[in-house]
């Protein structure tokens, strides 16, 4: 069968994987790391991509690619093609005054109804907003807004900076997915469109999505939204050695994630990253205007309803280097103290918070004595306290109207045993732990495949765990004391 290639442009670094689009077998992978921070120029995403697909062994004999990338991130581009300043990431809190200001003028409500989701400061739309109101300068300049994946797809396909690039700007060429595009804040799940007035409320100016009638004055160009099974257009030569390779529409990474699962109604995935996710397969639009649950679109026609945490697996890497222990020590540690972790409780918000909106929050530790204060007990409260505020999002998740049946469990720290059995006590539905893989950059390849072969693909799902049920209630009762969930 044909190879597909996925890609998965996340925060920390692109992956490469390229599979056999009849049986999904992975035939060859590559990576290369991104830097640090929560706004990075997109000129080391693009590096990071070709590293990563010579890494891959190229792409000669690749017949179609799809590009995942981390949501939300801020993209702005001049006339010329030439980005304006670095992106800021979905992980940068500075517009969480800007998204307090759109709630306050717009309410809610409106938003949720509107566009699906209630501004917080990793959304699209508040960046949009921090930069009309911060750098005046650099809004005077942007003739498009994109996302991560949007920029990197174009790119592949010979648009970009005047003089870098083999095709020039053509930003008339920008596309993104329904999925990616469902995170932005300006866009709607429920009519299938960019909602213009509120992208004009955000940033001052109208926009127009590419290809549409030209308006009067200069409005902003926003990406026309591909279908999922659409190919956007072809790598250029001087990218595809030598070969015709077809671009799928690409997604955002959860959704990718939720293709690469190959989800369906009932399952509910709970990802264990940079941040954490909640996130499930929904065949209506969730509209929740508490803000709680995102009601995202998905990269296959339906949609994603989605609760995020800023906090997920650093919080374990943070105490384990605490305790100078390695992550098997860590695990081991765990294990040894009791369901509960003695009464010790870590409200886990290093970070701030997104799952409750509490951008300028810090961590916490609650319930210590002499007696409780130990290294096992630390340890424990840390998965604790990392799995119940995902569990919050899974409450929120299903008070919306969507089913769990089963909980899949992904990321690196999935694989931790501790995490594991700790995951059985807490979220209280079985829990399935899929094989490691790289479900993003997978979920690319489906939909590489998809637009190949105009099918979506059925890939088979390789499981490494299944905990046995074994829940818990004290461990959220005593958490939810301090943490006001």
């Amino acid at each position: 069968m044909a190879l597909v290639a996925g890609i998965d442009s996340s925060t920390q670094s692109c992956k490469v994987v390229i599979v056999d689009s009849g049986t999904g077998r992975t035939i060859r992978t590559g990576r290369a790391a991104h830097p640090d921070g929560s706004e990075v120029h997109p000129s080391h995403w693009w590096s990071a991509l070709q590293k990563a697909m010579a890494d891959a062994g190229g792409l000669a004999d690749v017949s179609s690619l799809a590009i995942a990338g981390q949501q939300h991130g801020l993209v702005l581009l001049d006339a010329d093609g030439a980005v304006i300043r670095p992106a800021l990431l979905w992980n940068d809190t500075r517009s969480a005054t800007s998204a307090e200001d759109l709630i306050n003028e717009l309410s809610a409500s409106a938003h949720a109804t509107r566009v699906g989701i209630v501004p917080v400061a990793s959304f699209t739309i508040t960046k949009v907003r921090w930069v009309r109101d911060n750098e005046p300068e650099n809004a005077a300049r942007v003739a498009a807004v994109a996302l991560p994946h949007d920029w990197l797809s174009w790119r592949l396909r010979g648009y970009g900076p005047t003089g870098e690039s083999p095709l020039g700007p053509g930003l008339e060429q920008l596309t993104t997915d329904r999925s990616d595009a469902s995170g932005t804040g300006y866009w709607s799940p429920s009519t299938g469109r960019y909602d213009l007035q509120m992208f004009e409320h955000a940033f001052g100016r109208s926009a127009r999505e590419a290809g549409s009638p030209g308006q009067a004055g200069t409005p902003v160009v926003l990406p026309k939204v591909a279908a999922p099974s659409d190919v956007t257009g072809t790598v250029h030569a001087d990218y595809a050695n030598g070969s015709d390779i077809a671009v799928g529409a690409g997604a955002g990474d959860n959704a990718a994630g939720a293709l690469g699962l190959g989800i369906a109604a009932g399952d509910v995935v709970i990802s264990l990253g940079t941040s954490g996710t909640v996130f499930a397969a929904a065949p209506t639009a969730v509209n929740d205007p508490s803000g709680t649950v995102a009601g995202f679109a998905d990269a296959a026609g339906a949609y994603l309803p989605i609760t995020v945490t800023l906090n997920a697996a650093r919080i374990l890497s943070s105490v384990a280097e605490l305790l100078d222990v390695s992550f098997d020590a860590f695990a081991d540690l765990a294990l040894a103290a009791e369901p509960g972790s003695g009464g010790v409780v870590l409200v886990p918000y290093f970070e701030g918070e997104r799952t409750p909106n509490l951008p300028n929050a810090k961590a916490s530790f609650h319930g210590l004595t002499i007696a409780s204060t130990t290294r096992a007990n630390t340890a424990r409260a840390a998965i604790e306290g990392m799995l119940c505020g995902l569990a919050d999002g899974l409450d929120a998740v299903t008070a919306s109207g969507v089913g769990a049946e089963r909980l899949l469990l992904i990321g690196g720290a999935a694989q931790n045993p501790a995490v594991q059995a700790v995951a059985a006590q807490v979220l209280g539905v079985p829990v399935i732990v899929p094989a490691p893989g790289e479900y993003v950059a997978r979920g690319a390849a489906v939909q590489a495949a998809w637009a190949l072969n105009g099918a979506r693909p059925d890939w088979e799902l390789d499981l490494e765990a299944a905990p046995p049920p074994d829940h818990r209630p004290v461990i959220r009762e005593q958490y939810s004391m301090f943490s006001g969930s």
